[in-house]
């Protein structure tokens, strides 16, 4: 057993009420079971107890053992002065306050039904993927939809920490802050941190001026990223490192990002080569790109936005200098769908925060639009019975696999409550 369970118990009072007694023998009341408190200190806040006939207010503490309260150190924490009642599993050792009194303590262990506690061990028994692989199936269906919507918000709440850190940082100029964030997700998972530094090294007001000459960003990117031959043979080559020495000395640019940009194991088309030559067509093709973004109401809207290739060279080549057959290297519409996923969504939320807004329901509808997202996580909730139809879904999923799967906080979710309920 953990203390999440007894937190679970507590706070959704499910344990037998009637003639509740401390270990001392003292008749206990519970009024308010007080508010849960996901932090450091006391687990509830602000609760209210009769013990006899004297009414207290405070706070509660729950353990799975009295004697974890010096386990934890608690007797030395001022945070602890005004716990009012030790909630505890087992009762093996009297708790003091500093003047000397003794904590009353409910010992639930005598409070709670056989029933509950069998359902929640089943519950937490090993399963080959999740605890709950073989009854997911059976939460209803309103249950789990509004979960779902509850656990899409909480994904785009953390991916926008970063974006708003990010904002901060470019002294609050959007255009910047969606500058970096699109580079890294042009780097997908192989290069995207390594692209996000390249962003970030590079004022985006260089950006600004530098766009509308394509070759001019081709020269920034590659040139930070070390990728332009150290000596040139064919002539974009040497026009490139040519004009990434005349860039950086006229905007006094500081040294190229230490970590390598990496080829292994990426299809050509993934190539950071490609991605980079991508990306400057779109910053020369879309100027005020952010507010172009907030501005798209529709999936199409989005898709022109992104609807770009590669410069000449591209077309020919993946590397430097190695020729290769001709191909049309504009952007996927499932590298966009990606870049909606993402970046846009995120950077959208995130906006319409800061300006405590609600995020809009088009913008939820945007996300419906999408097809379901192909990944071994998705695929594995797909074999326990979950069906997804839409990147809305998956994006859900993903965050209850990352965020109460793999920590098991089972009793913080919603599937894991309802099937403790049945």
């Amino acid at each position: 057993m953990k203390e999440d369970f007894l937190h679970y118990v507590w706070q959704n009072q499910k344990f037998d009420f009637a003639n509740l007694q401390t270990s001392e023998g003292e008749l206990l009341q519970i009024l308010q079971t007080g508010k849960y408190l996901h932090q450091a200190g006391p687990d509830f806040f602000n609760a209210q107890i009769i013990v006899g006939n004297q009414k207290w207010a405070g706070n509660v503490e729950i353990h799975l053992k009295s004697s974890d309260w010096y386990l934890h150190h608690h007797e030395t924490d001022k945070n602890y002065d005004n716990v009012i009642l030790h909630v505890v599993w087992e009762h093996d050792v009297g708790v003091l306050r500093k003047d000397k009194s003794e904590i009353p303590v409910l010992e639930l262990k005598g409070y709670v039904a056989n029933n509950l506690r069998q359902q929640y061990q089943q519950l937490k028994l090993q399963k080959s993927w999740i605890n709950c692989e073989n009854d997911i199936q059976k939460i209803p269906q309103f249950i789990f939809k509004n979960w779902q919507e509850r656990l899409f918000f909480e994904r785009l709440e953390r991916k926008s920490k970063p974006i708003l850190e990010s904002l901060e940082t470019n002294n609050y100029d959007w255009e910047a802050t969606l500058f970096c964030f699109l580079a890294k997700n042009f780097g997908l998972n192989t290069n995207g941190e390594v692209f996000f530094q390249l962003a970030n090294a590079i004022p985006f007001s260089v950006i600004r001026k530098e766009s509308f000459d394509v070759q001019y960003l081709e020269a920034l990117f590659f040139g930070k990223s070390n990728l332009i031959p150290t000596t040139p043979e064919d002539s974009y080559s040497k026009d490139l490192r040519n004009l990434y020495d005349y860039i950086s000395m006229k905007y006094q640019l500081q040294t190229d990002i230490s970590q390598p940009v990496h080829f292994y194991k990426l299809r050509p088309d993934n190539f950071p080569t490609i991605r980079l030559a991508q990306f400057a067509m779109l910053y020369h093709k879309q100027q005020n790109l952010f507010t172009k973004i907030i501005g798209a109401k529709s999936m199409s809207a989005l898709h022109q936005l992104f609807n770009i290739s590669v410069s000449d060279y591209w077309l020919h080549h993946y590397n430097f200098e190695k020729p290769s057959k001709y191909k049309q290297k504009s952007l996927s519409k499932s590298f966009v769908e990606l870049v909606i996923i993402n970046t846009v969504l995120p950077i959208k939320f995130a906006y319409e925060q800061s300006l405590s807004m609600d995020f809009s329901e088009e913008n939820i509808d945007l996300l419906e639009q999408i097809q379901p997202e192909n990944n071994t996580i998705i695929d594995k909730f797909k074999s326990i019975g979950v069906e997804c139809k839409s990147a809305f879904q998956t994006q859900a999923l993903l965050q209850l696999k990352k965020e109460y799967c793999e920590k098991g906080k089972c009793l913080q979710c919603a599937i894991g409550i309802e099937l403790l309920k049945n």
